[in-house]
């Protein structure tokens, strides 16, 4: 089990290998910090899959809209939602989108930004300064890397559940 500094800025999510700890950066981003601690907290993120996963560079999920594993019919469309909470700006800095870093996905608009997020598998610095970071994994980083790959899979990967730590 990685060290956990600041339970209340913590994310476990439970992927069927195991938990993957991520310490959010609150500093950096704490509009992001906060919708990602609010949708885990409301249970949005339990059960959503990963629908575009891809060798070599990111898994992304979060899709709170369609993202359930219950609908095929969503799980065709995940990827294209968010939750019923509005955009978050963008709060892009200096971090790097190195491996094990958590990016906010987000349409064209900078300030599209909203429930789904992504796990770089490696360093991708070309998303640098336009991708908001706001969290990393300290543990687990192995349950991502084992994330079926596709987009979206055929049998996506879900989080089965995501909570702040403090809450645990």
């Amino acid at each position: 089990m990685p060290e956990i500094k600041d339970p209340e800025n913590t994310i476990l999510i439970e992927l069927k290998g195991g938990t993957v700890t991520i310490e959010l950066l609150p500093d950096v981003a704490p509009k992001h910090c906060e919708r990602m601690k609010e949708l885990a907290r409301s249970g949005q993120y339990d059960n959503v899959c990963f629908h575009r996963v891809i060798e070599g560079f990111m898994a992304q999920t979060g899709d709170v809209e369609h993202g359930d594993m219950e609908d095929g019919f969503n799980i065709r469309r995940a990827g294209t939602g968010g939750s019923d909470l509005s955009d978050v700006p963008a709060e892009f800095s200096r971090l790097p989108h190195d491996r094990g870093t958590l990016g906010a996905a987000r349409s064209q608009n900078p300030n599209s930004a909203n429930s789904q997020f992504f796990i770089n598998f490696k360093d991708n610095h070309f998303l640098n300064g336009q991708y908001t970071v706001y969290g990393r994994v300290i543990g687990g980083m192995e349950h991502v890397d084992a994330i079926t790959r596709g987009e979206p899979p055929a049998n996506p990967d879900r989080m089965i559940s995501v909570k702040v730590a403090a809450d645990a």
